[in-house]
């Protein structure tokens, strides 16, 4: 597939070698491409970014993203699948840019013709693209109001090493904000190990033997 990815960070980058290596054209997405030269990977506008793309992917800082989306334009996004993967924190990491919503919504909301999918919010870039090094399975989440687009990000997801059996559909679109505000407690695990790569598995009751 064709994957823009908007942002030229940490995630974006290690996201676009993932999908590059399972074979995807990937290409990131920049307001200033000319500045981002020498990442191993092409770049260019966002506007050219989002034509190329299949599907998007947002992984830019969660308190500009809407702003930097409506920069492209409804209906340059119309029809395409938006994977969202950021996050809304302030600087000093003790705030959500949206306390009582998610950035999914607010993505979804302001461009109701493009169906959002959110994911990967809950781990650092390493563990997003490598879930094989982590001591055991874990749980990759999906929220979004379209089955066709989440059954397209459970595909994509797969391509990074998430098997089925990992990625777990917890219901809509305004179900992102429980993957966002794990930040808090992603960063108190992060303090306690003294590591950010990790991640959590939901394990389920154990079933009554008939």
């Amino acid at each position: 597939m064709r994957i823009g990815l908007l942002g030229t960070g940490n995630v974006a980058r290690a996201l676009a070698h993932g999908w590059k290596g399972a074979g995807h054209d990937v290409l990131l997405g920049s307001r200033r491409p000319e500045e981002r030269e020498g990442l191993g990977l092409p770049v260019a506008g966002l506007e050219e970014t989002a034509a190329h793309a299949e599907v998007l992917v947002n992984a830019t800082p969660g308190d500009v993203s809407v702003e930097l989306l409506r920069s492209i334009g409804a209906e340059a996004l119309a029809g395409t699948l938006l994977v969202d993967v950021g996050v809304g924190l302030s600087e000093d990491y003790t705030r959500l840019a949206h306390p009582n919503s998610s950035l999914g919504e607010q993505i979804q909301a302001a461009f109701p013709r493009t169906p959002v999918v959110k994911t990967l919010c809950t781990m650092d870039a390493t563990a997003m693209t490598a879930p094989g090094e982590l001591d055991g399975p874990s749980t990759v989440f999906l929220s979004g109001d379209d089955a066709e687009a989440k059954r397209t990000t459970g595909l994509l997801l797969a391509d990074l090493g998430w098997p089925a059996s990992s990625q777990m559909d917890i219901g809509g679109i305004t179900t992102a904000r429980g993957q966002e505000h794990f930040a808090f407690l992603f960063m108190g695990i992060a303090g306690a190990l003294g590591a950010h790569t990790f991640n959590i598995k939901v394990v389920p009751r154990k079933t009554s033997a008939t």
